[in-house]
């Protein structure tokens, strides 16, 4: 058998377990099952190894939002809720995936997310049976509690620089009622406060450096990068090998017990596609032998939205500022490469708030994400300017769309559509969303570094004018979910373990089995999937 690295294109494949896609599920898949050293297992992923510079410093993700070597980027169909704009979808082309591309936030959701899974007829996925898996996986700066655990592989800590402007936004939400709550991944979500991250030492964390290191030397894990999978082969209904693309070769890999898909909410109903498990009639439309007359793959895609407030500041405390300053930018690199802290630690997110835009709502359906930094667009220029942003996220969607593929070519992008805004809920959420922002950062602690409202501006009042900023600023908060959807209803994808509906030696594990979007961010959500998964994987061998 092959150890980590390449092997020849002439050697015969085959593998107890092989897992496609080394992302933030894949490498714990990886990680897992190779952990007893009983099961041989591969690692394929389309992407390079993890070795770009930027990757492991927190704020490179804004480095890595259009760096195509590690990235797929993605765009949407132009989307009718926003006037017709196609938008940008950064997904990770790596090892680590996403995880090592995102922006570091460490966010479960809400308890009742899960329940709402069970009650869908999940069972075993309710709050109480994924809680020890979160809890598995982490290694909480904080210390163990009740929900939270020490000594797991995936590092959560507390942000490493002190920023008034984070601060003071904190104190500005309490200061219109919204509670501080010092832990958004503890009791219960709702409140203000500060984020913590996928950091360990002020360095990211992703799932390649936290499972996939520690492996790496293990005899019965063989990883191949740059190794992109083409398609699954099936005898009858039951999943064999993957044939996959590495430097201009086509190979094959057989699996002697499962092949778990794991590529993400897009590149997982694509690979089902391209090998004969989807709609059929799409299928047939490219050419493709339909194994499977599956409507579910690529149906249901969801995301979160995000709609960003951005603020001059009166004072030049700002990213900006820095970033825009020579000296300071050189001072803000040494004291990172001396100390891991300062600026170049700043994630997605330092502070913000979850709460309800409406009091007869159980749980909060909006996420504020607080930066001390402005931008026209993520990953372009900073403002010139001292500003700062705030962004609203609805947290609970109803907007539906799919995922389907263009061609029998593997290499091709899928058609994505998401279709924001689709519905009045979502519409109603974000601009009562973005007037309750209104209010924090009009709140007394903020004052005295607010000069103005950059944009929408303050002429922008009635739910018209707000609406439509929704629809020309509008994008993405990168958490597509819910494309191999688990369930037991005829749209419905894989079941409770996560096999795929009428397929056997076949399961999906990533974010595209989520019943529904979870309510806030979905890197440590998937993380919390691989861990479960590998655990009815490992029980189901035996």
């Amino acid at each position: 058998m092959v150890g980590n690295g390449a092997a020849s294109p002439e050697a015969d494949l085959e593998f107890d377990y092989i897992v496609v896609g080394a992302g933030s599920a894949g490498c714990v898949l990886a990680s897992r099952l190779s952990e007893s050293g009983r099961h041989s297992v591969l690692l394929l992923e389309a992407g390079p190894k993890d070795r770009h510079i930027w990757i492991h410093i927190p704020l490179g993700y804004g480095k890595l939002f259009k760096e195509k070597t590690v990235n797929w980027m993605y765009q949407t169909e132009p989307e009718p809720g926003l006037d017709g704009r196609s938008v940008f979808q950064p997904r990770g082309k790596v090892l680590g995936g996403s995880s090592s591309i995102n922006g570091l936030l460490y966010v479960r959701g809400q308890h009742e997310d899960y329940d709402r899974w069970r009650q869908r007829g999940n069972v075993g996925w309710g709050y109480e049976d994924v809680l020890p898996y979160f809890k598995k996986a982490e290694n909480q700066q904080r210390g163990a509690n009740e929900y939270h655990g020490a000594g797991g592989p995936l590092s959560v800590s507390d942000w490493r620089h002190d920023d008034p402007l984070s601060e003071a936004f904190v104190k500005a939400a309490v200061e219109t009622g919204i509670p501080y709550n010092p832990d958004f991944n503890g009791a219960t979500q709702e409140g203000a406060g500060f984020f913590q991250t996928t950091t360990r030492r002020g360095r990211r964390a992703s799932s390649a450096f936290s499972y996939l290191r520690p492996a790496k030397g293990r005899g019965n894990l063989c990883i191949e990068t740059d190794a992109l999978a083409q398609r699954l082969v099936f005898e009858g209904r039951r999943a064999r090998a993957v044939e996959f693309r590495q430097r201009g070769a086509v190979r094959t890999a057989r699996a002697r017990r499962e092949i778990l898909v794991s590529g993400g909410a897009y590149n997982s109903p694509q690979l089902l596609q391209l090998s004969g498990v989807g709609p059929a009639e799409l299928l047939k439309q490219h050419g493709i032998d339909v194994v499977l007359d599956a409507p579910g793959v690529g149906n249901d895609l969801q995301d979160h939205l995000q709609v960003r407030i951005v603020t001059r500041c009166s004072q030049r405390i700002t990213l900006n500022d820095i970033i825009n300053h020579p000296l300071r930018r050189v001072a803000a690199g040494a004291r990172y490469a001396a100390f891991r802290k300062g600026p170049l630690t700043i994630a997605a997110g330092t502070s913000g708030a979850f709460f309800k835009t409406d009091p007869r709502l159980a749980t909060p359906d909006i996420q504020i994400h607080f930066i001390p930094f402005s931008t026209d667009k993520m990953g372009e220029q900073l403002h010139t300017f001292s500003g700062f942003s705030a962004s609203v996220c609805q947290l609970r969607p109803e907007s539906r769309g799919s995922l389907r593929i263009r061609s029998a070519d593997p290499a091709a992008p899928p058609e994505i559509r998401i279709n924001y805004l689709a519905t009045e809920t979502d519409r109603r959420a974000n601009i009562d969303g973005l007037r309750i922002l209104r209010k924090i950062l009009a709140a007394p602690a903020l004052k005295p570094y607010v000069v103005d409202e950059v944009y929408p501006g303050a002429k922008l009042v009635s739910d018209e004018d707000l609406l439509a900023f929704c629809r020309q600023t509008g994008s993405t908060v990168y958490h597509p979910t819910s494309t191999c959807r688990m369930g037991h209803d005829a749209l419905a994808v894989v079941d409770e373990r996560l096999r795929v509906h009428g397929i056997e030696g076949l399961r999906v594990v990533d974010a595209s089995i989520m019943p529904d979007l979870v309510s806030g961010n979905t890197n440590a959500p998937v993380i919390m999937i691989a861990e479960k998964a590998s655990d009815m994987i490992l029980q189901d061998a035996s």
